[in-house]
């Protein structure tokens, strides 16, 4: 009988191990792509403002988040060897230089494009795929692993590639159902999060503030103690926070632990000293004789945002005038410009959130192919795995790599064993 590869899941990771098996498995052997939705690919077209960033020059674990650094070292390090940017190139794509922030996307700049390859690589290899096709339950036989369909129809098959993916983005498709098989097959995961989220505080804090977005240094403090600084663009919302530099902050909201109370800090003035920060706005209001603290802060930053911080400094109304600020009130105002605190923070919630944080526990995986350990022919791939990537083609990158190992991994037909019986179904 032919072996039998079956990948569950058609997003990034899945179709690059769906690829990678047919291509380096023996003739005759047959690879099937399930897919719960009606199409392939559907995250992917969004991924990058619908410009795919495929990936980053500057990536290295520092830019990745998991509760096991060690084990995210050896799997990066693996992923590294599997060059999915020199795949993609073999394969006719071409990606632009990059650009300042590092970030890799198609000489196109359209995700379109992108998927529209991987469909024809899919084509070309004989992979068959299949939508519509959700998956209810994994179990392992004597030879091999069945997978039962919502329909109630078995596929019997010699080697899985779960490629589920995990909870963020449900318009997308995703159900979740990854982390839930995991667990289910009594694998060690990783509490989930929201992560590259935006952040709701406290709600008087941005009262007022919503679309205006400021560019600065956002810090995420952890009982006060600065754990991670990011530069670039805030956006305020009706909730709180969002905008690049909050979203890669937010992969550190891990949740479980010693309760810590968390903050951002946003400093508008960055490379100022707070000392001459204040004696240089005391000797602009001599400049500006008679103006109030309304008008104060115009050309310094947004007129909405300047009130909210002579506010949350305590000043007073904002027909104050400027000139009756003394030392110590020019020295608040320096303060809150370059450490104004926001609090009660707490990620929105997995519609936005643009990937997932925890997982299964990487410890559970060989990094050299992305299979169970102690269990033959069965891999986890992508963002089921305990590991997010920060904005800037991360986490692309990540899903690619693992799907390129599993996929050629898989397609080498190691023969059957007697293992640990993994069972898991969709409740």
């Amino acid at each position: 009988m032919a072996r039998h590869i079956l990948i569950l899941g058609g997003g990034a990771a899945g179709i690059a191990a769906a690829v990678a098996a047919a291509e380096t498995a023996p003739a005759g052997t047959r690879v099937t792509l399930l897919e719960r939705n009606a199409r392939v690919g559907k995250k992917l077209l969004a991924t990058g403002n619908g410009r795919c960033n495929l990936s980053n020059a500057h990536r290295d674990a520092g830019w990745y988040f998991s509760a096991d650094r060690k084990a995210l070292a050896a799997c990066l390090a693996a992923v590294e060897q599997a060059d999915p940017l020199g795949w993609f190139a073999a394969h006719g794509l071409w990606c632009r230089e990059p650009d300042e922030a590092g970030r890799i996307y198609p000489y196109s700049n359209q995700a379109a494009d992108v998927l529209n390859l991987l469909l024809d690589w899919l084509e070309r290899t004989g992979v068959e795929v299949r939508t519509d096709c959700a998956v209810q339950e994994l179990r392992q036989q004597r030879e091999g692993y069945t997978v039962r369909l919502a329909g109630g129809e078995s596929l019997r098959a010699d080697a899985v590639i779960c490629a589920l993916g995990g909870s963020a983005g449900p318009q997308f498709g995703t159900d979740g159902f990854g982390p839930e098989l995991a667990r289910q097959c009594g694998l060690r995961t990783e509490p989930l999060y929201p992560c590259l989220v935006p952040l709701q505080c406290e709600k008087k804090q941005v009262q007022g503030l919503a679309g205006i977005r400021v560019k600065g240094d956002a810090t995420l403090l952890a009982d006060g103690r600065p754990l991670r600084t990011e530069r670039g663009e805030v956006q305020f919302t009706e909730y709180g926070l969002s905008g690049i530099a909050v979203m890669q902050l937010s992969g550190l909201l891990r949740p479980g632990g010693k309760p810590v109370e968390r903050q951002i800090s946003l400093n508008l003035f960055p490379g100022e000293e707070t000392d001459a920060l204040a004696a240089r706005l005391a000797a602009r209001a001599k400049a500006l004789p008679g103006v109030t603290a309304a008008g104060y802060t115009t050309g310094l930053v947004n007129r909405r945002v300047g009130l909210a911080v002579w506010k949350a400094c305590g000043l007073g109304a904002d027909t104050r005038p400027a000139a009756e600020l003394r030392g110590e009130d020019w020295l608040r105002l320096a303060r809150g410009l370059t450490d104004w605190r926001f609090t009660g923070l707490q990620p929105v919630g997995w519609n936005q959130a643009q990937t997932t944080g925890g997982g299964i526990a990487l410890s559970e995986v060989e990094p050299e192919s992305f299979g169970l350990r102690g269990c033959p022919g069965l891999y986890f791939v992508g963002e089921t795995l305990d590991c997010a990537g920060s904005c800037g083609g991360y986490n692309l990158h990540w899903a690619f790599g693992t799907g390129l190992l599993a996929g050629r991994h898989a397609a080498q037909g190691q023969p059957p064993q007697r293992a640990k019986p993994r069972t898991g179904r969709k409740k």
